[in-house]
């Protein structure tokens, strides 16, 4: 992929479990990308844990009951992906960047595409549909703009 990161540009690069906050310090020809924030989700626990020993039940007209579980997963997805727009929100008001780009899993980024708001959306660069967070920014930096 061969991105043209303007000086100052934010990238975010996050899954469902963390997020990376990235700045570009260099400029277009030769990007510097350099780690602002990061985040991490809290860990679940076990189903016993948060208090799912056994999944619900509910009764079907016809035919025998059904178990019906939460998707705590889910739900923390959901929840991480809302917290990482927040805090995007406040990096984009301090910095105002010229530029976003996002990269995540697709449905991490569909989830995050959902909690944009129109201001960050107008300086959106790029999205791109990989899992980059067990990467070093370096390599980051290489994948992104292919130099």
């Amino acid at each position: 992929m061969q991105l043209s990161l303007p000086h100052d540009a934010l990238v975010v690069v996050c899954d469902a479990r963390r997020a990376l906050f990235l700045r570009n310090e260099g400029d277009e020809v030769f990007p510097n990308l350099k780690v602002e924030r990061h985040a991490e989700a809290p860990e679940l626990g076990s189903n016993a844990a948060t208090g799912m020993d056994r999944p619900g039940r509910t009764q079907n007209v016809v035919g025998p009951t059904s178990a019906v579980e939460a998707d705590r997963q889910r739900e923390a997805k959901v929840h991480f992906a809302e917290e990482t727009i927040r805090t995007l929100e406040t990096l984009h008001r301090q910095m105002n960047p010229p530029g976003l780009v996002l990269v995540a899993p697709p449905r991490m980024l569909a989830a995050l595409r959902e909690c944009l708001d129109d201001d960050i959306r107008a300086t959106l660069l790029a999205e791109v549909d990989k899992d980059l967070t067990k990467h070093p920014v370096y390599e980051i930096e290489r994948l992104l703009t292919k130099q």
